[in-house]
């Protein structure tokens, strides 16, 4: 791949972005992991500062100051993650991009392992661990869902997607999509990927590139992050989704996931059952407040919200309902090939319009 020769001085292959907010109590142990990595090809750090005010880009210009390799720049003139990564792709020298986020932690081979897949892949997207940098009461209660594939959708389009933190793309094709839309404080990377697969773009899964991804402990900011997700689901529901799901089912599967809640609320109770619950009850609260904002009927998540909840079979059985073993198989089977088909189905459809999709 050619490398590429910036006006700032200096040829070099691989860029990685990181967005940067009051992130002091983390951002460390994330430079330490970046300066360790084990490539010796050309690459830089770019950390792209949104307006911390907590002492991150002191400590961020104090790593700079011994390492050639970093570059601090200046990334809040507009709040927001999706802003601060556009910046860092504009400051960049690198034909390919690499994101990761400042409170997560890089593994040592990740960015030779990201070179590589970026080598022979447009996009790619890192494996995740969630048992590092979590208690294990809290990676146990909440699922890794990025740990052996890519993340699909439960909504209208149904493609699949990728978290921001370990995404990788070539600059030019970034650049093409127009980068990440601005206007979403949440699921920008979701739509991100919705944009890139609609423009043709297929989404490579690289399971040697793990990263280190860090939760969030407390139940309210949990439930704050969920809600957040929720609302803008159904505003990416409203912006890509095709044949709608019929407002009965919606509004069936919204009701029963907030029976199956109401009905094992004593998970509030418990440290291990407690972040699982307060993230599905955020998430409901939020499909609501979106349909109404959005004027959509709330999405079903007929696996994920329940699975929140360590399974729609757990929830179940806490209830007492318990569906047979065949009747569970075949329910997955059928969902696992109805979101296939459905996710091709979309993807030729709106190529053969050759519509065009913007921020």
């Amino acid at each position: 791949m050619r490398e590429r020769e910036h006006e700032g001085g200096g040829v070099v292959f691989l860029s990685v972005v990181m967005p940067s907010l009051n992130s002091s109590l983390t951002i460390e142990a994330q430079l330490r992991a970046l300066l360790a990595q084990s490539w010796s090809g050309d690459w830089e750090i770019i950390i792209a500062d949104n307006g911390s005010t907590d002492g991150t880009r002191a400590i961020v210009e104090r790593y700079c100051a011994n390492s050639p390799r970093l570059r601090l720049i200046d990334a809040s003139a507009r709040r927001g993650a999706a802003y601060a990564r556009n910046a860092g792709v504009r400051a960049a020298r690198g034909e390919v991009v690499a994101f990761c986020d400042a409170d997560d932690e890089v593994t040592p081979d990740w960015v030779a392992a990201m070179a590589s897949a970026l080598e022979r892949h447009d996009f790619v997207a890192s494996r995740m661990d969630v048992t590092k940098l979590n208690p294990e009461w809290l990676a146990k209660s909440l699922n890794n869902v990025q740990g052996k594939e890519l993340r699909r959708t439960f909504y209208p389009p149904y493609l699949k997607h990728a978290g921001s933190s370990g995404m990788g793309i070539k600059r030019a094709i970034h650049e093409t999509v127009g980068g990440f839309d601005e206007s979403l404080p949440q699921r920008e990377d979701t739509d991100y990927c919705f944009r890139l697969q609609l423009q043709g773009v297929d989404l490579f899964f690289a399971s040697d590139a793990l990263i280190h991804v860090r939760y969030r402990e407390s139940s309210k900011a949990l439930f704050r992050q969920a809600r957040e997700w929720g609302y803008y689901y159904e505003l990416l529901y409203k912006r890509y989704g095709r044949g709608p799901i019929p407002h009965g089912h919606c509004w069936g599967g919204y009701l029963w996931t907030w029976w199956v809640l109401l009905r094992t609320w004593r998970r509030l109770f418990s440290s291990e059952t407690r972040p699982a619950w307060m993230k599905a009850a955020g998430t409901q609260v939020g499909l609501l407040q979106g349909a109404i904002r959005f004027g959509v009927p709330p999405i079903c998540e007929p696996t994920a919200t329940l699975s929140s909840v360590n399974s729609f079979m757990v929830a179940s059985a806490a209830i007492g309902l318990t569906p047979s073993s065949s009747l569970h198989a075949r329910v997955q089977s059928s969902q696992t090939q109805g979101t296939t088909q459905a996710e091709r189905e979309t993807l030729n459809r709106t190529r053969s319009e050759k519509r065009e999709w913007v921020p």
